[in-house]
């Protein structure tokens, strides 16, 4: 059984092209009402509200038609680029591939001209500075491993909670450089490299295998001491870029037996506190 009211309202919207507003005048009831019993039917086209862009974006696409680049085409309509590229992306600027790889080859060109200055300033201000900080390290004797090992751990390592008493040391990382400074570390302290056991944690699309040799290798450990890796399952709404052949994974350290160790870490850590607490804020001399 159909409703009365429902069928002349879908008529008045249909038919006589209403407004919600003049169909709720014409039948007497409320907004709500009359959104329920026109349900699925579309409001004629006069009812929508312009879009203060249309125009913007016709002129877009006539100025594609002629040649324009989104760059021109931006500047011209006083838009962002970003807008410009979405409304003309589906547009290409030229068909002939040829010609346009042609263009795209001057461009890189020009650019390259106009920055090469830049960048050649920039690289050698960052060798000068990086020869600085170098000029700074010399040799490293057992304080300084002790040190830097412990704000290491205390940065990269798994820690106790009040919670969750844990104190041993397990530390994980994918910089070959600070595992290889850590393991120095461990040797500071008398624990050497076939003591702790090792693990790769890996993305499930890496070979674990290869990775297990790359580590052994890289930084002198024992193959036998390998547990088994730890394969990490891939999300698909991750974008990876720690893909490749560099790719590694990462190795995390347990070192057993090492609870008298995890506390000589905190105790040092909490001297480096108060040697930062109480010394002076201001700059040193040089």
């Amino acid at each position: 059984m159909t409703d009365p009211l429902a069928d002349e309202a879908r008529r008045l919207r249909v038919e006589e092209q209403l407004s919600v507003r003049a169909i709720c005048a014409r039948l007497g009831i409320g907004h709500d009402r009359a959104n329920a019993l026109l349900r699925g039917v579309p409001p004629p086209d006069w009812t929508r509200r312009p879009n203060a862009k249309d125009a913007l974006r016709a002129d877009a696409v006539r100025l594609r038609a002629d040649g324009r680049s989104v760059n021109e085409i931006a500047q011209q309509l006083g838009v962002a680029k970003s807008t410009a590229y979405q409304w003309v992306k589906h547009l290409p600027l030229d068909p002939d591939e040829a010609a346009a790889e042609r263009r795209r080859a001057r461009s890189k060109l020009m650019t390259d001209a106009r920055w090469s200055a830049h960048r050649e300033a920039r690289d050698a201000a960052q060798a000068a500075e990086q020869a600085r900080g170098a000029e700074v390290v010399g040799a490293l004797d057992e304080r300084d491993l002790l040190l830097l090992g412990a704000a290491i751990y205390w940065c990269e390592g798994t820690k106790s909670k009040p919670w969750r008493r844990d104190d041993h040391l397990q530390f994980i990382n994918s910089d070959p450089g600070i595992l290889a400074l850590f393991l120095r570390f461990l040797a500071a302290c008398g624990i050497d490299r076939v003591m702790p056991t090792y693990r790769v944690s890996i993305h499930e699309a890496a070979d674990a295998e290869a990775a297990i040799c790359w580590w052994a290798e890289k930084l002198g450990l024992p193959v036998d001491r390998f547990k088994r890796s730890t394969i990490k399952q891939h999300r698909v709404a991750t974008v990876r870029r720690n893909i490749g052949s560099d790719y590694h994974g990462c190795l995390v350290i347990n070192v057993p037996g090492s609870r008298e160790l995890y506390w000589r870490i905190e105790g040092l850590v909490a001297e480096i506190f108060a040697a930062v607490a109480t010394a002076p804020s201001g700059p040193t001399s040089g």
